[in-house]
């Protein structure tokens, strides 16, 4: 059975300590209101690789699992429609990502990938305004 075409695939994700260590150290750090965004610019055209991670400062673990549910989705839904290459990128949930109304959260994933410098494709680019 294929899996569903909304889902992040296996290979499109960071699941190893070291993986999250290698971008933490190498790579670059936004914070914005709603979350933390770690990037680390790959030499490929790969999609881009993510991780998702909740401290316990934010809460137990039903709370901590709904945060990293919420960063899901947020980068699902925009990362559907505006995907990134060649990058490897960690989100991290904090405090306000639980409270934060969620079409924001999702306008705080845009600010900051545009911060780290990961253009997206299915932004128009300046030459064609």
């Amino acid at each position: 059975m294929a899996p569903a075409p909304h889902r992040t695939h296996k290979q499109n994700r960071l699941t190893k300590r070291a993986q999250f260590l290698t971008v933490a150290g190498k790579g670059r750090r936004v914070a914005v209101h709603g979350l933390v965004l770690q990037a680390l610019h790959r030499d490929d055209a790969a999609p881009a690789r993510l991780g998702f991670t909740v401290t316990k400062k934010v809460g137990n673990a039903v709370v901590r699992n709904r945060t990293r549910r919420r960063l899901k989705e947020a980068a699902r839904q925009h990362l559907r429609t505006h995907p990134v290459t060649g990058v490897d990128l960690v989100l991290i949930g904090r405090d306000t990502t639980r409270g934060r109304h969620f079409a924001d959260l999702v306008d705080d994933l845009r600010r900051a990938l545009t911060k780290v410098g990961c253009p997206s494709r299915g932004t128009p680019s300046p030459e064609g305004a």
